[in-house]
């Protein structure tokens, strides 16, 4: 049975057995001190020479030249990418030559981690460079690293770009597509920034469970497990929200937390199964405090890493510094659709979604039947930063009931390019009243609604011995990453996103090869040739795997009867 390794790989398994009986470890234990970094140097060599007579990096080979008796190599660091220049002389005085002309010329590939020590000049061609006194393998690659190649002017082409590849094999991605790691490295940015921001008022951060017994918070469908010890269910939290809310019952003015947070729903190009939130809830504010507040902290998140308050995204600028426009959720509607929804009835509000195409089922109560007329009619065209307030209280079962008019509760969502990215209360804090509210959920559960609020009584007894007035905030730091990077996918903002379970190839057995009618002595050359499967094999070019026999068999100095071209056509019959 074939390993199904590919001629590459099985190249690099022999240079890592011939590493070894050379006494070369290919992955040494011991710490390699690195002194410098390739960014570091590139900007500061010319003015600070001084300081890099002496310095040792390490990183990854990502190209190699190798002229005789020297070489330059490109070596790939943490910030980025610098040339080394090696010359065999240096690395070996004496008269065994093995470090170059065997370990380095023959045993190292691209891919390859090494340590490097010596100091750094400029070539005749003005590139910064270190001349290499001693160097050392920290870890061999057993596979080639897809090659990404640039044009003149810098362009990539023939890149490792397809979006699957990509995010199932990461650790590939962010080498050879060094590019993407900004994402990342500002991803951190607006959560550092975020956490400054409100540590500087006080507030504190916390840790809520995961895993919980009863899913609350918000309206979503939860991942189901069983705890064995308890023999009980619980739920991947859906929100932290209660949790939080238990806090300032608890006497804290402001508690915070970036947490996962897990839904069991659908996957596109703004969800993912898993996700990152951020909730706040402050004491003694309100919902009006709380845009106030918001529209602060995005301007200095933008800020911090733009430079600016205004951010592109797509074909579109951003203006992330306040004030933001305001629209109540009935306003909204009837500005996009002509139409009011604020005195219809469900039977209303069902014909009024029929008559604009929306698809609605049995289990969608008032408040759905309104945020779907929203979700389909509405949200795309709220570009700018768009605050949607004063929500139905059937689609909002935490919120405290709007001061002022019926019907409504005091809460917004921020929406961004067409997505909420933002969602705030006036919380509710009347024991009695959140308990109608999560009974008129259960009310919705048995009518089929998946992703109504269960009740949940030790909340309810927490209310009950007093929540002062609290302002609540969660936001989505994945979409709020995706509008601070320019990104219009979540999975580009994800490091590892949720993905289908990986195809594995098939790896067809010798034996098999042979039934198909291929010399036994000729089934290693097939596989030689990225040929593993006999689906490979018919998917294949008859005359051009000819022509490969030949090659190879020239190329593997192989004393083996070369098939006639009617032999081989027969293979493919």
């Amino acid at each position: 049975m074939s390993t199904g390794l590919s001629e590459q790989e099985v190249l690099r398994r022999n240079a890592l057995t011939q590493l070894r009986d050379l006494g070369i470890n290919p992955y040494p234990a011991e710490t390699y001190e690195v002194t410098a970094h390739a960014a570091d140097i590139l900007e500061n060599y010319e003015r600070d020479k001084t300081s890099y007579k002496n310095i040792s990096l390490a990183g990854r080979i990502m190209s190699r030249r190798i002229m005789g008796s020297a070489s330059f190599v490109e070596l790939q660091d943490a910030t980025g990418r610098i040339q080394l220049y090696l010359k065999r002389d240096d690395l070996c005085p004496d008269e065994d030559k093995t470090l170059y002309n065997t370990v380095f010329k023959k045993l190292l590939d691209l891919g390859d981690y090494i340590g490097v020590k010596g100091y750094m000049f400029t070539t005749q061609t003005g590139e910064i460079s270190l001349h290499v006194t001693e160097f050392k393998l920290l870890s061999k690659s057993l596979k080639p690293l897809p090659v990404v190649k640039r044009d003149d002017d810098g362009h990539i082409y023939d890149g490792f770009t397809d979006p699957e590849m990509r995010y199932r094999q990461r650790y590939v991605d962010l080498t050879v597509n060094p590019d993407y790691k900004k994402i990342f490295m500002n991803r951190s940015k607006v959560i550092n920034t975020m956490r400054n921001y409100f540590d500087e008022q006080g507030w504190m951060e916390v840790e809520t469970p995961i895993l919980q017994p009863i899913h609350g918070g918000a309206a979503a469908r939860p991942f189901t497990t069983h705890h064995n010890t308890l023999d009980m269910p619980l739920y991947l939290r859906i929100a932290n929200e209660l949790y939080l809310k238990r806090l300032i019952v608890a006497g804290f003015d402001g508690v915070y937390e970036f947490g996962k947070m897990f839904r069991n729903e659908g996957m596109d190009r703004t969800h993912n199964p898993e996700y990152t939130s951020m909730e706040i809830y402050v004491a003694y504010k309100d919902y009006i405090w709380m845009m106030a507040m918001v529209e602060e902290c995005l301007e200095k998140i933008a800020v911090a890493i733009h430079g600016t308050a205004v951010v592109k995204y797509g074909e579109h600028d951003i203006n992330f510094a306040g004030p933001y426009e305001k629209l109540s959720m009935y306003e909204s509607i009837q500005k996009y659709t002509g139409i009011d929804v604020s005195e219809m009835t469900e039977l209303q509000l069902q014909e009024t979604c029929k008559s604009l195409n929306i698809e609605i089922d049995s289990s969608m109560g008032r408040g759905k039947l309104v945020d779907e007329i929203f979700s389909e009619k509405v949200e795309a065209n709220l570009i700018q930063p768009t605050y949607i307030t004063d929500y139905p209280i059937e689609m909002t079962p935490l919120a405290k009931k709007h001061r002022s008019k019926e019907g409504l509760v005091e809460r917004f969502e921020l929406f961004v390019c067409g997505k909420e990215i933002g969602n705030a209360y006036s919380e509710l804090n009347d024991p009695i009243d959140q308990k109608e509210r999560f009974i008129d959920q259960l009310k919705l559960a048995e009518r089929g609604d998946s992703e109504a609020m269960a009740m949940d009584e030790d909340f309810i007894r927490a209310l009950e011995y007093g929540m002062p007035p609290t302002s609540g905030l969660g936001f989505g730091i994945d979409r709020l990453v995706m509008l601070m990077t320019n990104q219009s996918t979540i999975q580009e903002v994800l490091f590892f996103p949720q993905m289908r379970p990986e195809k594995k190839a098939k790896v067809t057995s010798d034996e098999d090869f042979v039934n198909a009618g291929i010399p036994a002595d000729w089934v290693q050359v097939i596989r030689k040739m990225n040929i593993n499967t006999i689906e490979e094999l018919k998917a294949a070019n008859p005359n051009k795997v000819f022509n490969d026999l030949g090659g190879m068999r020239k190329k593997m100095k192989l004393e083996l009867l070369m098939p006639s071209k009617e032999e081989v056509m027969a293979w493919f019959a």
